[in-house]
This record gives C-alpha cells, sequence and structure tokens, in this order.
C-alpha cells in the first residue's frame, strides 16, 4: 500500500470550495491578529517584505480594485475583456496609522459584499470557462481567476505565519532546527 505522499493529491475547482475558503478568510485573519501588539502587527523579514499589517492593507486593496473588477470583466457584455493592472502596491498609499480591528472590518464589510455578488451571478460549467484578458499572462478563465483568489488568500495567511514566527527565529535556539517555517 502507498501513503498519501507517493500520490499527488488535488482537489478539483469546484466554485463553492473555493468561496468557503474566501468567506473564511476575515474571520480566520481576525481571529489571529486582533488584540495583537504592535511589534506582531507592524514587523516584517526586513527591507522590501511586508508586515501582517501591509498584508491585511494589500488584501482590502484587491478586494476594492481586483478580484470583482475581473470577474464582472469576464461575465460582462464588453467586448473588451482586458484586465487592468493590480497595483500590488496601492495599500502602501492608504493610511498607515488605522488600527488593525478596523482594517480588519473593513476587510470582513468588503469580503462579504464580494462574495454576495459573486453568488448573484449565475455562473455554470461553461461561465468557469469565459475567458478574460491578463496583462501579463494572456487568456484566463473565470475558473482560474476565482481559484487563483482562494490560494492568493492562503498564501498570504501564510505569509502571516511565517512573518509573525520569524520575529522568534533568534529566541528560539536550537529548535530552529526543527521548525521549518524560519528556514522559508
Amino acid at each position: 500500500m502507498g501513503s498519501n505522499r507517493e500520490k499527488e493529491q488535488r482537489v478539483k475547482f469546484e466554485l463553492n470550495q473555493s468561496i468557503a475558503i474566501l468567506e473564511r478568510t476575515p474571520a480566520v485573519l481576525k481571529a489571529y491578529l486582533s488584540g495583537l501588539s504592535e511589534d506582531w502587527l507592524k514587523n516584517n523579514e526586513g527591507d522590501g517584505t511586508w508586515s501582517p499589517y501591509d498584508i491585511v492593507g494589500h488584501l482590502i486593496f484587491g478586494e476594492k480594485t481586483d478580484w470583482m473588477v475581473r470577474v464582472k470583466t469576464i461575465l460582462g457584455a464588453s467586448e473588451d475583456k482586458k484586465f487592468k493592472p493590480f497595483d500590488r502596491f496601492g495599500q502602501f498609499r492608504e493610511d498607515q496609522h488605522v488600527p488593525i480591528l478596523k482594517i480588519l472590518e473593513e476587510f470582513e464589510a468588503l469580503r462579504s459584499a464580494n462574495i454576495t455578488e459573486l453568488k448573484s451571478f449565475t455562473i455554470t460549467a461553461d461561465t468557469l470557462r469565459l475567458e478574460g484578458i491578463h496583462p501579463e499572462f494572456g487568456r484566463v478563465t473565470l475558473a482560474q481567476l476565482i481559484a487563483t483568489w482562494a490560494v492568493h488568500d492562503l498564501g498570504h495567511i501564510a505569509q502571516i505565519s511565517r512573518v509573525m514566527a520569524k520575529q522568534y527565529q533568534h529566541e528560539v535556539g536550537p529548535w530552529v532546527a526543527y521548525l521549518g517555517i524560519l528556514k522559508q
């Protein structure tokens, strides 16, 4: 008998499974980050890296300017299916002194509205194959966009964990040998 490690295990794209991740992200982040000190929230991994606070700002900026804008571009009646480039650093133009609870609540409200709107569309297997034009990648499908949205969330949750773990990189002493997150 082979172990699960020997086989590549994948979950096939399902809209509802992606939505399940997208719906949970705000609650995960709120539980994870609410009430933490500025040391946990505002420290990063060094020059050019993001803190947990920066990451939440990035997620908010994406909710406002990226994901649903692109969904609507694909589903819209217009012949022009080109996506506008996304400013991955747009969060840095926002007020950097807003309390974490307030930005977490803003993220929660924006995500809730976006998921409600996404669910309001009639999305079928055929709809999921519709395409938009990404400025870097070219043709992408609605299914790929929504899958990317979910994975984007998961990646940033992992990034927040890594950034926070690295704050104690030296404090763990010899256990660093067993803490893979500190080697990323």
